[in-house]
């Protein structure tokens, strides 16, 4: 057991082995499945998808510790195996098991103290929690306001226009499309608690407004029902 040392990092090389593990497991995840995996025919269902979104809640739940004031190093750690099991397990106990993956692996790899590990998993535990994310340590609440922020904005809205042409939709349907990043976006910003997270969602509601009125003013025939709500 590692020496309790509060505050204690986590090395660029470390996080770094720690990324080669999260992106290897995804894509054993997916080729171990004999039929392509679970839900696999859509991309976001892949291990690539998996592991960018991965990184980019690393990346705002970063962000939203720093300017919080919470452990960063247990908020990146945890965000990175948030989702490792997403691609194995199904979807209602998948925090369970990315916690459990997460705490073998900071038990096998480094002298971790006890305290970080326990803090880590309990995030990745709680990181699908539907209450209110004030009922839970500042850390999770991080992980949680990242997760839900990578769905907004413009990545939410390429990929829901990717979806498009799953569901063998035209163009002239991407107003309706954007209309449900946006209406899923507002829904996402009211879970947000911390100042932090509200900026960031506030920004990204902005790019998905601008969108769909820059899609109204160049295709003739869209529909220009503007029904949006102020910010």
């Amino acid at each position: 057991m590692g020496v309790e040392i509060k505050g204690s990092r986590v090395s660029a090389e470390e996080f770094a082995d720690m990324e080669h593990f999260v992106r290897e497991y995804l894509a054993a995840s997916v080729e171990s499945e004999d039929d392509g995996g679970r839900m696999r025919w859509y991309p976001w269902h892949s291990a690539e998808y998996r592991f960018n979104h991965i990184l980019n809640v690393v990346e705002i739940a970063e962000t939203i510790a720093a300017k919080e004031g919470a452990d960063t190093d247990v908020v990146r750690v945890s965000a990175l195996f948030h989702d490792v099991s997403k691609l194995e397990a199904e979807q209602d106990v998948h925090a369970e098991e990315g916690a459990r993956v997460a705490r073998q692996y900071l038990e096998t790899h480094g002298d971790y103290p006890e305290s970080f590990v326990a803090e880590v998993c309990s995030a990745i535990e709680d990181h699908s929690f539907q209450g209110p994310v004030t009922d839970l340590s500042l850390e999770t609440q991080c992980l949680i306001e990242a997760d839900l922020l990578d769905k907004v904005g413009a990545n939410g809205t390429t990929l829901m226009i990717l979806r498009m042409g799953y569901e063998a939709r035209t163009h002239m349907d991407t107003a309706e499309m954007v209309q449900r990043v946006l209406e899923r976006g507002r829904e996402h910003a009211s879970r947000v608690e911390s100042d932090a997270a509200e900026s960031i969602a506030h920004e990204r509601i902005k790019r998905v407004k601008w969108f769909r009125e820059w899609l109204e003013d160049e295709v003739r025939e869209m529909s220009h029902d503007r029904e949006f709500d102020e910010i």
